[in-house]
């Protein structure tokens, strides 16, 4: 991932995720948008996986806006084909966001318009786009963003039970849901999911996942295991401490000494902090 900044509007403007896997077509998008006197910061990411993963990253700046109730980022001009996750299907996750950043596609092929204008599009580019047609273009994101309001976009969203998180499966990428996890192990910098249907390695610490999913009822029993507590059905005291039970006898992880008080309160209180 790279980042820059345009010399045009230092202090203020548009945040802009730009996702094309083909560096010619990155490098022509990222020149036109920085010279573009609205925008003042472009994000790059070289696939549909690259860009859920950046903007679910620690970037300072991105994590401040999700504080703030803000999008992410403001917009996202997309490639639509692109391998793994197409445009379209980031577009469909990108839905999904509250509140969502402005989409607009950038392609070399014009027969998907109207499916593009479908998922909320709010412009349609052929490559290679001109400066003055990213400028129409940067136009209707502005726009967008004045019709949505800022009032709107002030309140702090609450987190969304279908959250997805993209994985690699053998070249493929899969959209695993954040309800269908069972427990969190975490495996160095990495973190395994384990759902139902099996188990799925993730580039992202546990610690990160922890501070994300603390709103959607998730809990920290231990330095290797998040669960969320709606799956907690028995507390157990043993000789060499405390383990909880997932499900029913699903699996049974320990609970360390430091986070077991915890632990209690929060079983008390219930799913609330």
């Amino acid at each position: 991932m790279r980042i820059t900044v345009s010399t045009a509007n230092p202090t203020s403007g548009l945040v802009v995720l730009a996702v094309d896997d083909e560096p010619a077509g990155m490098d022509l998008l990222e020149e036109r948008l920085n010279g573009n006197r609205h925008v003042r910061r472009v994000i790059r990411a070289f696939d549909a996986t690259e860009a859920l993963l950046t903007l679910a990253g620690d970037d300072s700046e991105l994590a401040a806006r999700k504080q703030a109730g803000m999008p992410v980022v403001d917009a996202v001009f997309a490639d639509l084909d692109m391998p793994g996750l197409t445009g379209m299907e980031l577009a469909k996750v990108l839905a999904g966001f509250s509140p969502a950043p402005v989409l607009v596609f950038v392609t070399a092929h014009a027969h998907e318009a109207v499916n593009a204008f479908d998922l909320g599009a709010v412009d349609y580019l052929l490559k290679p786009a001109e400066q003055d047609r990213i400028n129409k273009a940067v136009e209707r994101v502005l726009a967008k963003i004045d019709r949505d309001g800022a009032g709107k976009q002030a309140v702090v969203p609450e987190q969304r039970d279908d959250e997805v998180i993209p994985v690699e499966l053998a070249g493929t990428t899969k959209l695993v849901s954040r309800a269908s996890v069972r427990w969190v192990e975490a495996q160095g910098d990495y973190a395994r999911l384990h759902t139902s249907d099996g188990s799925h390695l993730v580039r992202i610490p546990l610690a990160q996942l922890e501070e994300r999913w603390e709103k959607a009822g998730f809990v920290r029993i231990h330095r290797s295991y998040l669960v969320p507590l709606s799956l907690i059905t028995e507390l157990r005291m043993g000789g060499s401490g405390y383990s909880v039970v997932i499900g029913h006898e699903e699996k049974v992880l320990p609970v360390s000494r430091r986070h077991t008080r915890e632990l209690k309160d929060r079983l008390v209180r219930g799913q609330g902090r």
